[in-house]
């Protein structure tokens, strides 16, 4: 188990590392071909940890805010506080804020920028439909994403995400616009290569960023699960949660797509090309895993 904790952390980082590179490789592309214009190089880069800087402030706030969730008390949730925070003594881990959103659909997730700002936030339909052990088993996967630093992760790819749209959408109105002022022999076939660059950056860069996105949200969920298992010793709690998510139905009533990533379960419905870009590993797969994990404790 704790290869597998080690193996999906790495893979997290190189996905990770890969994608800077690729930003940077944007920026070097888009700066020769303005003749060697390489403010622009750096325009690009800077730009993009900006936005991801700002996005590692800004987010926590913005995804309880739009899943409509408010804060419970001990008095107001004990049966909820009671979990986590025999979860945070267990592991050492600070009591994070704790949230609910009035919604039937069965989901929770975790945000905040690190274990002594987190919080956790579940559905009122994931109390109805979990037993207190299956509920052990949601919390401490939510736990695992604060004590991974998943919630971290989360969101500097999120704003990385959304910089690469904003960047290759800057560029291809660079590119078209620059041609149409400067349209002359000597720097036409210049103009024309980076109008070229700036409508294939357009179109790839998004999907690849998506990519980008989904596949690091994917290694991050088996993490946490791995992480619940070794911390309740009890993988098939989890196990069994995951089956009655899968089997649910009912969809979150405020489902946002900017902040899909983040709940256990995927809750938006889709099929074919969305599966590509899919932020959450199948559950199937999931159970299968911790079934595995279950036989070795």
């Amino acid at each position: 188990m704790y290869s597998a904790i080690a193996a999906n952390k790495r893979n997290t980082w190189f996905i990770l590392v890969g994608f800077v590179v690729f930003i940077g490789l944007i920026g070097l592309v888009a700066g020769w071909l303005m003749s060697g214009n390489w403010w622009v190089t750096a325009f690009v880069l800077v730009f993009a940890a900006g936005y991801a800087g700002i996005q590692y402030f800004a987010a926590s706030r913005e995804a309880l805010a739009l899943s409509g969730a408010f804060e419970v008390t001990r008095e107001q949730a004990p049966r909820y506080y009671r979990l986590v925070e025999n979860l945070c003594i267990t592991t050492g881990t600070p009591m994070p804020t704790l949230y609910v959103v009035d919604d039937p659909a069965p989901n929770a997730f975790a945000t905040g920028r690190s274990p002594d700002k987190a919080a956790i936030t579940v559905t009122t339909g994931l109390f109805e439909l979990m037993t207190d052990r299956e509920l052990e088993g949601v919390l401490a996967h939510e736990l695992g994403h604060i004590r991974n630093y998943d919630i971290r992760v989360s969101l500097l790819v999120f704003g990385l995400v959304v910089a690469v749209g904003l960047i290759a959408d800057m560029l291809m109105r660079m590119a078209f616009f620059g041609s149409m002022r400067r349209n002359n022999s000597n720097n036409a076939q210049a103009q024309a290569l980076f109008l070229v660059f700036g409508l294939v950056a357009a179109i790839v860069a998004p999907l690849l960023a998506a990519g980008v996105q989904a596949a690091i949200s994917r290694q991050r969920e088996y993490l946490a699960d791995a992480t619940s298992a070794l911390t309740t010793r009890d993988p098939e709690g989890l196990a069994s949660a995951l089956e009655k998510l899968e089997g649910a139905s009912t969809v979150l009533q405020k489902p946002n797509t900017s902040m899909a990533h983040l709940w256990i379960a995927n809750p938006l419905r889709g099929g074919g090309m969305s599966r590509l870009f899919a932020t959450h590993p199948p559950i199937p797969d999931r159970v299968e895993r911790l079934h595995e994990m279950g036989g070795k404790f």
